[in-house]
């Protein structure tokens, strides 16, 4: 298990690496620079893109560059008053993670027992009523959600806030109020995790029920609770897990609409801002964030395999 846990390491640092480098290239590509348009004059401008060097050849950019991510260093944002990108990142991630991580959660306890539910009882009113609900949240953009719950729930009903209120002692905003702040983005962010689990573990499940060793284990006595609980969930759980993975930085990567209805200001609405400004280390760090969560997030996934199967555990160290 360490050794592989080694090599997955070396294959991140290779996709990180091609990801920056891709990321660095295609930005050079983008007509202009990132004081056009602003009232400054040619002597003004060439000034500033002489002080961050733009003006050097790329390689020589790429190369300077490359050895500050070593250092940690990700270069200063050129519009958001010279400030460490890193800052910016970090300061960012804590309000793009927590409806994202609550989105998730909501997600996936859900989407996984509804479709079990529907498997259970395929053919059933409780199976078709599941799949339409799947196939509408499916079909609404999340945006349209947004609006509908930010109308009816906050404005109409009065009961959840209409904009994110992050903790604050000055202002008076409690934890609780933080948290009820939460609830419409992330159910916004959610809905489309909970149908594609279903969809996934419906079908799944279905499958799993259909073979060999679930029909021998009901001919040995076990009741139908029994036999889903300790044999079938846990195979179909392996697939469904590996669509977990991706879906994870889809709502990192994807929750801009509804940062934009609540005024979360997470990391998506920055990226929006500094590819817009033309901010290139802002976008390069952002972008290289995205990546880094994308690598873990497949590794845990991976390493999960095994606690949900032990089989693959034992097979892997076999090797």
């Amino acid at each position: 298990m360490f050794k592989y846990i080694l090599k997955r390491l070396g294959y991140m640092a290779v996709t990180l690496f091609l990801v920056l480098t891709v990321n660095f290239l295609l930005l050079q590509l983008l007509p202009g620079s990132p004081f056009d348009g602003e009232k400054k004059t040619e002597a003004q401008i060439a000034i500033l893109e002489e002080k961050y060097g733009m003006n050097d050849p790329i390689p020589v950019q790429y190369a300077r560059y490359l050895k500050g991510v070593f250092q940690g260093d990700f270069g200063t944002s050129f519009k958001l008053q010279n400030q460490e990108v890193t800052d910016l990142v970090l300061t960012r991630i804590p309000y793009t993670i927590k409806p994202g991580a609550l989105a998730l959660l909501i997600g996936i306890i859900i989407g996984i027992t509804l479709g079990a539910v529907a498997a259970m009882k395929r053919n059933s009113w409780a199976d078709h009523m599941i799949t339409i609900i799947s196939v509408l949240g499916v079909s609404i953009p999340s945006f349209v959600l947004a609006a509908f719950l930010q109308y009816f729930i906050c404005t109409k009903l009065g009961w959840l806030p209409v904009i994110y209120q992050p903790a604050e002692e000055m202002r008076g905003v409690t934890m609780w109020d933080e948290f009820k702040s939460l609830i419409l983005p992330a159910i916004s962010l959610s809905v489309p995790v909970i149908a594609s689990l279903m969809r996934y573990m419906r079908s799944e499940l279905i499958e799993v029920l259909n073979t060999d060793y679930i029909l021998l284990a009901r001919a040995k006595g076990l009741t139908k609770a029994q036999v889903i609980v300790h044999h079938a969930l846990r195979n179909a759980l392996i697939p469904v897990i590996t669509v977990v993975g991706p879906m994870v930085v889809s709502i990192m990567t994807g929750s801009l609409v509804v940062e934009k209805f609540f005024g979360v200001p997470g990391l998506s609405n920055l990226l929006l801002n500094s590819v817009t400004m033309k901010d290139q280390f802002l976008t390069l760090g952002i972008a290289f964030f995205y990546a880094f969560l994308y690598v873990i997030v497949i590794l845990i996934i991976d390493l999960l395999y095994g606690v949900i199967d032990p089989r693959i555990r034992l097979a892997g160290g076999g090797k």
